[in-house]
């Protein structure tokens, strides 16, 4: 029961970093996956991948296929709609974080 609810948990803060990086610069799933993993996430990209699919469908992140050394590989950006929501997600994350500091 505790880890569902961390996993909950977890993945709405990886939602935020996912769009924080595609607001910097286009991602791909393995270096998302390896970005993540320096943080202390473990996901695998059996997990990762569904979520970027996701967040496309939501319209937070616009994809687009580059042809890196012969395969397909998909980027990903934020869109105007995951940038606003990446803005609030920023504030709601640091009033909650002064609230419950120690």
């Amino acid at each position: 029961m505790e880890d569902k609810v961390l996993r909950k948990l977890f993945l709405g803060f990886i939602h935020i970093h996912i769009l924080h990086h595609a607001q910097e610069e286009p991602i791909y799933g393995t270096w998302m996956v390896e970005e993540l993993r320096e943080h202390g996430y473990s996901i695998s990209s059996g997990t990762l991948y569904p979520i970027l699919h996701s967040m496309e469908k939501d319209g937070l992140l616009h994809r687009e296929d580059r042809n890196v050394q012969g395969k397909i590989r998909k980027y990903y950006r934020t869109t105007e709609t995951g940038d606003k929501l990446l803005i609030e997600a920023r504030l709601k994350a640091y009033e909650l974080f002064k609230e419950i500091k120690e």
